[in-house]
């Protein structure tokens, strides 16, 4: 199959999947009532705004043809295709769609070790894309027990699976990530649309995406009652019971422990150095100048997922408000290249 059926395949697919996973009766659709079921936190809300960022985001023509062109062309027409042994995530809806994306684009065939908690969304989606290319059906495999037969490896899970992976996979070319997060840094300066846009970085997807926010810089004496007001679109999340859960746990440990925090009735700011964040809290830790959060960001870089912000820093993950969980196509996790790194396969 030639590149151009490749990118024919995967735009149509981008045409359909806005429509298929809101519709009840479509694979896709059933898939997203079965997988809150599975796995809570995959709310049909949730399955629909990932499924439309990455129609959106990714699979248009354009956006798929510039993509491709920064890359040389012998990247995607290998002279034998490899297998590559995917390990996917599971921490929020078809996490996994962008390593699926790249090692067909480039001419390689797909082994997939799916999380168990996926809810059967991206078999869904990968049987959308054979039955709009055949030619993809030898092309997809889908494991039931440990991966097997591959010629690379592409794996993400958290920072002690990473150990694990390191291990298994160390007879092979491999593209092996661990856990990171989104942080903000703040100026003080932020508009009340721009802190809206903000709480969205901060809980869309309950928080769980690894380019969420889970940390802010602020600025020494941040006052954040402006914040804190423009974050009530999210308030409804207290009435998911998962969440709720965390919020009053988190919640009582804090209070037991005498522990500094500002409670929004829905989300707890807690004073805390670490980037990763626990559900229903954003940690946050204030600079006493610019070039000192600069500083703290280009030292912790190997934690951090992106940076969102308004300030004009130098930073290779910077991205505005609102855009965290917006990637662009060469938006790679980690800030590692995906297709580089399947193109150098041999």
């Amino acid at each position: 199959m030639d590149l151009g059926k490749r990118i024919n395949a995967f735009s149509k697919l981008g045409q359909q999947l806005s429509i298929a996973v809101r519709d009840p009766n479509h694979p896709l659709g059933h898939a997203v009532v079965n997988a809150q079921h599975v796995n809570p936190w995959f709310t049909p809300e949730n399955v629909v705004n990932a499924a439309d960022a990455i129609a959106s985001e990714w699979l248009q023509t354009l956006e798929l043809e510039s993509w491709i062109k920064a890359y040389p062309e012998k990247y995607f027409t290998p002279p034998t295709a490899k297998t590559v042994g995917v390990v996917m995530a599971g921490n929020i809806p078809l996490v996994g769609f962008h390593d699926f994306l790249c090692v067909l684009i480039t001419g390689h065939k797909i082994n997939i070790k799916l999380s168990s908690k996926d809810g059967g969304l991206m078999s869904a989606v990968a049987k959308m894309l054979v039955d709009l290319e055949s030619a993809f059906a030898d092309c997809i495999q889908i494991a039931e027990g440990p991966i097997k037969g591959f010629d690379a490896v592409i794996a993400t899970g958290s920072d002690s699976s990473v150990r694990y992976f390191d291990f298994y996979f160390r007879n092979h070319p491999s593209l092996i990530r661990g856990h990171r997060n989104g942080i903000a840094l703040l100026t003080g300066n932020e508009t009340s649309e721009e802190l809206t846009l903000l709480a969205d970085d901060i809980f869309s997807y309950f928080g769980l995406g690894c380019r969420n926010v889970s940390k802010l810089l602020v600025p020494e004496g941040y006052c954040f009652n402006s914040l804190i007001e423009n974050m009530t679109n999210w308030s409804h999340l207290i009435n998911h019971h998962r969440y709720a859960n965390n919020y009053e746990y988190n919640r009582t440990i804090l209070i037991m422990n005498q522990a500094p925090h500002l409670d929004t009735g829905f989300a707890l700011i807690v004073p805390n150095e670490n980037i990763d964040a626990q559900v229903a809290t954003v940690n946050y830790q204030e600079y006493a100048s610019l070039s000192s959060a600069i500083d703290y960001i280009n030292i912790n870089d190997s934690k951090i997922q992106c940076v969102a912000t308004k300030a004009n820093i130098d930073h290779s993950r910077r991205v505005k408000f609102g855009n965290t969980q917006k990637p662009k196509l060469y938006d790679y996790s980690d800030g590692i290249d995906t297709i580089d790194f399947l193109g150098r396969l041999k």
